[in-house]
């Protein structure tokens, strides 16, 4: 069944959730880029961190999911480097959406051996968020279960030219020769250090973009774009996702 095909069958039964046992094959690692809540907040006549804040609950209903399958971890984009270009009460409405955010869930999280990361320049964020965020960091660091990225000021040619300087510093400590960057030297700087490569990328409401997301991580993706807007993606629309990932053929460079 085509890929459109198969989100139109599973929202149309309502199907009920999938386990890991209904699937063929599971990513290890899911990237979301969460779009469409401006539009969705339009289209219901709603101010925009309306539906921000409705696009919240669908994260936490895809980050309960992602957890039940076993899938080892998940990277959402939640603010771009870019975003702080938006007017100041929405990006005010998103800084209060992070407070928010870990306030409500970060029991649970911690509960469930999640572990949370935060992608990105930290340091440019509000203070009362960065404490907020360290203590995410620190409270779960030691959790062996999921593994919840959560990209905040994050762009991906900042985290490469990060990860360049980082070398260059090891480079002119004497650390290291130039002779020895490599693939594996370069990864060990990234913020995803120790974590697999992402395996499917789904963009909600249609948009066929990466935006400066996981550029380095997401070399060997498969790319999913279903049109349904992020606060209207249900828990059957990411099982269709996740079912057509495993129906796709994953080469890799090679000929099968």
């Amino acid at each position: 069944m085509p890929v459109k095909g198969l989100f139109r069958a599973l929202r149309s039964h309502q199907a009920p959730a999938m386990t890991r046992e209904d699937f063929t094959r599971l990513p290890r690692h899911v990237a979301l880029i969460m779009d469409g809540n401006g539009r969705w907040a339009k289209k219901h006549k709603l101010g925009v961190a309306m539906g921000h804040r409705r696009g919240v609950e669908t994260l936490r209903n895809v980050i309960r999911h992602t957890d039940d399958l076993g899938i080892e971890a998940l990277t959402v984009y939640a603010f771009s480097t870019e975003n702080w270009k938006r007017s100041p009460e929405e990006v005010g409405a998103l800084m209060q959406l992070i407070l928010d955010f870990f306030a409500s869930e970060i029991d649970e999280l911690d509960e469930k051996g999640v572990r949370i990361t935060i992608l990105g320049d930290k340091s440019a964020m509000p203070i009362r968020q960065q404490e907020v965020l360290v203590e995410a960091e620190t409270r779960t660091g030691d959790n062996q279960g999921l593994r919840l990225n959560i990209a905040l000021n994050y762009g991906g040619r900042a985290e490469l030219t990060r990860a360049a300087q980082l070398l260059a510093q090891k480079v002119q400590s004497g650390e290291m020769a130039p002779e020895d960057i490599t693939e594996e030297a370069l990864e060990k700087c990234l913020y995803t250090a120790g974590q697999p490569d992402v395996d499917l990328m789904i963009r909600t409401s249609g948009e066929m973009r990466l935006s400066n997301f996981l550029l380095w991580q997401c070399a060997y993706a498969e790319f999913l774009f279903p049109t349904v807007l992020w606060p209207d993606f249900s828990i059957a629309d990411y099982d269709a996702a996740l079912t057509a990932f495993g129906g796709r053929e994953r080469r890799f460079g090679k000929r099968l």
